[in-house]
This record gives structure tokens, C-alpha cells and sequence, in this order.
């Protein structure tokens, strides 16, 4: 630990992070690599790969992604924007070249391969879609004389565009719902609510008229008929494993799901860990987001205010999503776990979104209470 009058970048650092969130971040890294050493030998022994291939990849995938968080939590609030605004082009650039020259995968373009590498885009253009526009939401704040407002909504647009393309409607959704809270804490009419809300509903109609995938999601979710194969062995998993679990690697339901690793892996961690670590998952998951949108509400900056609160609720939004497919309280739709499910791409990318996270909410010199901050030296605080 540093030591308090150490006054290295690393220990102004440690003194200014909120560890609370540090902590809850740490916590669901390593359920990760615990959960996927459950969760990923069938998978990998069923398609002819070493029993412990994704459970090693998780690791290898959890190093960078951790150094990526804490690198990103040294930045300050201007380079927090500069780094978003650059890597919302170069992102806005692969969605575009995905169209053309991406891996399709059960009828989607959604990936890119890169000297052997493959990455999702859409995963890194979320914080930074979402850091951009509370930086315009923030500026029409500012100054109402510029549009910062009409841009977000271009910009939403064009995002919309390239998901649906793709297409991704899960990922569409998600990043619908999150702009539209941060239009909301902007201090939207309720013109502007009406409007949206009758501009979703319309493309939920659309979507489910256009795309056959997503009218047979809704409807077996409705009707309980067709293939519902995978949703139902993750209830099954669940339900096997009671209130505390059969034991580490010995769940069998999981054996027969194809996506236990990914999609499912909270199915796994109800079947072998029970109930109970289901539990203790969603209680991180809602102490992230609240602990997040409290931080926020107590932000005098708008910006910080807008940032931090679209970070954790897209954060929040894909969590809920996953464990709602996972009980069945929702359309199949596959998504991510953050931090939880096997992905190089997923993984990096939710870290380098609550690495900004950890970047915005660290304590300023004018946040300090007479006498607080652990009795940090003057020195050390004004070093800042």
C-alpha cells in the first residue's frame, strides 16, 4: 500500500480511486476465470478442444483488460474525452468496414479479424458513444446556444443505423435505453419523452416485422413453442442446483447447453454454486449501478454526471438482459455477462468502461471534507 506522503502518480492514485468500486470490479474478474473453469470444459471437449482452452483464454484475455482498467483510471477528465472522441471514429470506421468484410455468424457481421485477432467494435463503441454524448448533452447545458443536443441525436442515429445494419438489435436496444436516460438526467421535455417512446415502440413493431429472427425470439418467448432448447436447460441448470449448488464440476445440465460459457454462464454458476452465488452476482451487479448513479447524482459537473451515469446503466442494462434470458424472463438474446462470460473483446472493452468510470468518479481536492480523505498530508492534495 502506498503510503500517504508519497506523493508518485501511483499513490495520489490509490488515494483518489474509489476502492469500493476497485473492489466490486476485482470480484466479478475472478468469478469470471472461476466460472469459466466450470462453465467451459464440456464446450471445448464437444468441439474436439483441450478441456481447459477457454478457462486458459479467460485468464490470458484478463490480463490486458485489467491493465487496461487501471490505466484508463489514471486519466483525467479532459484525456477521459480525447480518448473517447478517437476511439468513436476508429470505431465508426470498423462498424462500417464490418458491413464489408466481416466474419458472418448465423446471418450477423458483428466481428472483424485483424491480423488473426478477432474484435467486435460494437463492444468499444459503446463507453465511447456513451462519454461523447454526455460531453454534447453537457455542453448544450453550458452554452443552450449550441446544439449539443441535436448532435447527440445524430450521432444516435448513425450508431442506430450501423447496429441495425449489422444487424444487432440486442446491442440496439441497449444503446437506445442508455442514451435515453442520459437525455433524461439532461433535463429532456416531455415532448422529447413522448416522442422517443413512440419512436421505440415503432422500431420494436418494425424489428419484429422485419427481421424473422426476432419475431421467432418473441414468439417462442411468448408461446413457449419451438426451439427453446438452450433458455430451457439454463432454467433447468438453475433450478438443479437448489439453493447451494451440486458442487464445483459436477453440474450436469450444463454439460448439454452449447453456449455455458458465454451466454449461460450464470445458468452454470446456479447449478453448481446454487442460488445463493446467483444471488450474491446480481447483489454486485446492483452495487455497481447504484453506487454509480449516486456518485453521479452528487456531481456538480454535468459532464461527470451524464458519463458516470450512462457507464453504469449500459453496464447495468446488459447485466439485467443477461440474467433475465438466463430465468427466462426475457427474449433470447445473446449477450454478455460483463466480466462474467468468456470474450476477449467484451471483456476489454467493459474494462476500459469502468476503467473511465474509476477514471471520473476519483475524489477532487474540492470533493475532500475538512479533516477527510484519510488524513491525507496538504501536501499530498494539492499535489493534485
Amino acid at each position: 500500500m502506498a503510503s500517504r506522503l508519497d506523493r508518485s502518480p501511483v499513490a495520489l492514485w490509490w488515494w483518489t480511486v474509489d476502492r469500493w468500486f476497485l473492489a466490486a470490479f476485482l470480484s466479478l474478474m475472478g468469478l469470471g476465470i472461476v466460472l469459466s473453469f466450470a462453465a467451459s470444459p464440456a464446450v471445448a471437449e464437444r468441439i474436439g478442444l483441450d478441456g481447459f482452452h477457454f478457462a486458459t483464454r479467460q485468464i490470458i484475455f484478463t490480463i490486458p483488460a485489467l491493465a487496461v482498467m487501471i490505466a484508463v483510471s489514471f486519466l483525467d477528465t479532459r484525456q477521459i474525452r480525447r480518448m473517447a472522441l478517437v476511439m468513436l471514429c476508429i470505431m465508426l470506421v470498423m462498424m462500417v468496414a464490418v458491413l464489408f468484410i466481416g466474419v458472418e455468424v448465423k446471418g450477423a457481421r458483428r466481428w472483424l479479424s485483424l491480423a488473426g485477432v478477432s474484435i467486435q467494435p460494437s463492444e468499444f463503441l459503446k463507453p465511447a458513444f456513451v462519454v461523447i454524448c454526455a460531453w454534447l448533452f453537457a455542453e448544450h447545458e453550458r452554452q443552450p446556444d449550441i446544439p449539443g443536443n441535436l448532435f447527440a441525436m445524430i450521432l444516435l442515429g448513425l450508431v442506430v443505423a450501423l447496429l441495425v445494419a449489422q444487424p444487432d438489435l440486442g446491442q440496439t436496444m441497449l444503446v437506445l435505453g442508455t442514451w435515453g436516460v442520459m437525455f433524461f438526467m439532461a433535463g429532456m421535455s416531455w415532448f422529447w419523452i413522448i416522442a422517443l417512446g413512440c419512436v421505440g415502440a415503432g422500431g420494436l413493431f418494425a424489428a419484429y416485422t422485419i427481421f424473422p429472427h426476432v419475431a421467432g425470439r418473441i414468439d417462442r418467448f411468448m408461446t413457449g413453442e419451438g426451439d427453446t432448447f438452450q433458455v430451457d436447460m439454463g432454467r433447468d441448470a438453475i433450478i438443479n442446483g437448489g439453493w447451494f449448488g451440486v458442487g464445483p464440476g459436477e453440474g450436469t445440465v450444463k454439460r448439454v447447453i452449447p453456449d455455458s460459457h458465454a451466454d449461460f454462464v450464470f445458468s452454470v454458476a446456479g447449478e453448481e454454486f446454487g442460488i445463493i452465488l446467483c444471488l450474491i452476482i446480481m447483489a454486485i451487479f446492483a452495487f455497481i449501478v447504484l453506487r454509480g448513479l449516486r456518485t453521479a447524482l452528487r456531481e456538480h459537473d454535468d459532464f461527470t454526471r451524464y458519463a458516470v451515469a450512462g457507464l453504469v446503466v449500459v453496464f447495468g442494462f446488459q447485466s439485467v438482459i443477461n440474467m433475465g434470458v438466463n430465468l427466462q424472463l426475457m427474449p433470447a438474446k445473446g449477450m454478455t455477462l460483463p466480466f462474467i462470460s468468456y470474450g476477449g473483446s467484451s471483456l476489454i472493452a467493459i474494462a476500459m468502461s469502468m476503467g473511465m468510470v474509476l477514471s471520473l468518479t476519483r475524489k477532487k481536492p474540492e470533493k475532500l471534507r475538512p479533516g477527510g480523505f484519510s488524513a491525507m498530508p496538504r501536501h499530498v492534495v494539492a499535489a493534485q
